[in-house]
């Protein structure tokens, strides 16, 4: 890991956090009615027994206030949901295991991205879980990852256009800072050697 990520103005990262659980809210409402045609969707350790009463929006605001990780932690977190439903399509997002899934997400993200972050029993008490599940939910996204770890500049870039677009999509009368400017903003320090030139994001719906 490299220096420290480029700050960004105090209504930047709310507003990204915003745009991240629109997507995601999306995605899990898109998928929860097409759980009711495959009931026999396979189940994984993600999954709670009843949606949680917090809403993705909710939860993520509560990661973003406790976890201070650094603000490209959050676009990269939101790159490894995507390889994840790429890699485990039979672990599609939903309101049963999104929480799960976030707050696994950004684990791991900080602990790849940042020099200095918190170790699992705080994130684990960010995310109302224990420690033990905290340290189960990271393992197992390690792997149903492959590993696959680095971003490259250009998916970073991708990522940022994506969310872009989705904050001009809400709020079309706000002018918004350009896609390279946000991407600049949320600088990325990490290693890169992974080409993903073609990547596509399976989590817009």
């Amino acid at each position: 890991m490299a220096d420290q990520v480029e700050s960004t103005s105090p209504e930047a990262m709310p507003r990204m956090i915003d745009f991240m659980s629109s997507v995601l809210e999306r995605v899990a409402k898109s998928n929860d009615l097409s759980r009711r045609f495959e009931p026999t969707q396979r189940l994984s350790v993600f999954h709670s027994l009843t949606t949680p009463t917090i809403t993705i929006h909710s939860y993520l605001q509560r990661i973003f206030k406790y976890a201070d990780c650094s603000p490209s932690c959050f676009v990269v977190a939101y790159v490894y949901l995507d390889r994840f439903t790429q890699t485990q399509p039979l672990l599609p997002i939903d309101s049963f295991n999104v929480h799960r899934l976030l707050i696994a997400s950004v684990l791991v993200s900080a602990k790849f991205m940042d020099d200095i972050y918190y170790n699992n029993a705080y994130y684990a008490r960010v995310g109302g879980i224990s420690t033990a599940e905290m340290n189960l939910l990271e393992v197992d996204f390690l792997f149903g990852l492959g590993f696959q770890l680095n971003v490259t500049p250009a998916t970073f870039y991708t990522y940022c256009s994506y969310l872009q677009r989705e904050m001009l999509l809400q709020s079309p009368l706000h002018v918004a800072e350009s896609p390279l400017n946000l991407a600049r903003r949320l600088k990325l320090h990490c290693s890169f050697n992974e080409d993903e030139s073609a990547h596509q994001k399976q989590l817009a719906v």
